[in-house]
């Protein structure tokens, strides 16, 4: 292996494996993760100097001030002997739609970028997904685990979950080539964690914590990936068209079967893993 090729994989492998213990201390201390988040908006200052357009400021800010939130709906339910407007407000259920509704968020910045940068296959992959994320009623498909610090857990499938992967891998690629490398590692990262944990349901609380985490290392050093796995040489505009054109036709057999699934109310079991609603909860 020659010494490019190995510099690329111990600082990916590096980086994939403190990207896993993050999410897994972030998901265990409560408290430590949402005072971490806070301690991160001092570094503002420093985002004025390396933050450059709408679109990476607008991608940081609508992460981190919701995660921050985030946290404090987990210590709003995991102690329940807090009491006052604003602790009760927090345990009400529209935190449910609130992780909802970053989701959505976080995709349809992505989607609107893409478009702006004619990947319009990827785009449509990006819309059919904001359509096709399950609704988090009666805190049924979005939830906050009883068993596991108050933990935000969402049911979405696990096609769902490859094409957010896929489609997201494209759009770094054409709107930040350079940083595709560090990106796949965050996503990676976001796949493997729920199932080395086998609780599937992890995948979109591993993703918020690895992109939060990314984000704030490249508001703050945008150097450091550039020095230790940048990926511009790897860009190629025909791959990025035919991934995107690829992505925007596999989204759409993915989005028949779950209209069909809600419309026939199989998505009971089937966005479970096979399991009830009643054994999943």
């Amino acid at each position: 292996m020659d010494i490019p090729i190995l510099k690329y994989v111990v600082s990916m492998g590096v980086y994939f494996i403190l990207l896993l213990i993050l999410i897994d201390v972030m998901k265990k201390y409560y408290k430590f993760a949402t005072y971490f988040w806070i301690a991160t908006l001092f570094t503002i200052p420093l985002w004025f100097v390396t933050l450059d357009g709408w679109f990476r400021w607008v991608k940081t800010l609508s992460v981190i001030f919701p995660i921050i939130l985030g946290g404090f709906i987990r210590i709003a339910d995991q102690e329940r002997h807090r009491k006052g407007e604003v602790w009760n407000f927090l345990r009400k259920d529209w935190v449910v739609w609130f992780v909802y509704g970053i989701l959505f968020l976080n995709i349809a910045e992505a989607t609107l970028k893409d478009v702006a940068l004619g990947n319009l296959g990827n785009a449509l992959c990006g819309l059919l997904l904001c359509v096709t994320i399950p609704f988090p009623n009666g805190r049924k498909y979005f939830k906050l685990s009883e068993t596991d610090k108050s933990t935000f857990i969402a049911y979405t499938t696990v096609a769902w979950n490859f094409l957010y992967t896929t489609w997201n891998l494209c759009f770094v690629y054409g709107e930040s080539p350079a940083y595709f490398a560090s990106s796949f590692c965050i996503l990676m990262a976001a796949e493997i964690y729920p199932i080395i944990k086998r609780r599937p349901e992890l995948y979109i609380t591993a993703r918020i914590y690895t992109l939060a985490a990314h984000l704030i290392i490249r508001a703050c050093f945008p150097n450091l990936f550039l020095n230790v796995m940048n990926s511009s040489a790897w860009f190629n505009p025909e791959v990025l068209y035919y991934w995107g054109l690829a992505n925007g036709i596999l989204i759409i057999p993915y989005t028949f079967w779950y209209v069909w699934q809600i419309h026939t109310g199989r998505a009971e079991v089937t966005f479970f893993r096979g399991k009830s609603h009643s054994a999943a909860g």
